[in-house]
C-alpha cells in the first residue's frame, strides 16, 4: 500500500471518525455507527475503503462483524511519515 493510497483512504472525515472510535478498541458495525450520521451502506462502503488500504481488519463473531484497526499497518505508516520529514 502506497502512503498516496493511505492518505487518500484518510482524507474523508468519516472515515476518520471511524479511526478515531476504534483507536479505543474493536468495536462492532452497530457501536461504529453511533458515532457517525450516516445510513449502513455510506458506513459500509467507508469500512471497505478502510478494509482495502489495510488500516482496519474485521472478524465475524456470530451475527456480528467486528472491526479493529490494524496496529502493524498504523504504526508502518507512522514511520513512514517521520522518515518523510526528516529528510
Amino acid at each position: 500500500m502506497s502512503l498516496a493510497q493511505t492518505f487518500a483512504a484518510l482524507s474523508d472525515p468519516n472515515r476518520q471518525k471511524i479511526i478515531q472510535a476504534l483507536k479505543k478498541s474493536e468495536l462492532p458495525v452497530s457501536e461504529i455507527a453511533r458515532h457517525l450520521d450516516i445510513t449502513l451502506a455510506t458506513l459500509s462502503h467507508h469500512l471497505d475503503i478502510l478494509k482495502r488500504a489495510q488500516l482496519i481488519s474485521s472478524r465475524r463473531s456470530g451475527r456480528n462483524i467486528f472491526y479493529s484497526l490494524n496496529l502493524s499497518v498504523t504504526e508502518e505508516l507512522i514511520a513512514s511519515l517521520t522518515k518523510l520529514v526528516r529528510k
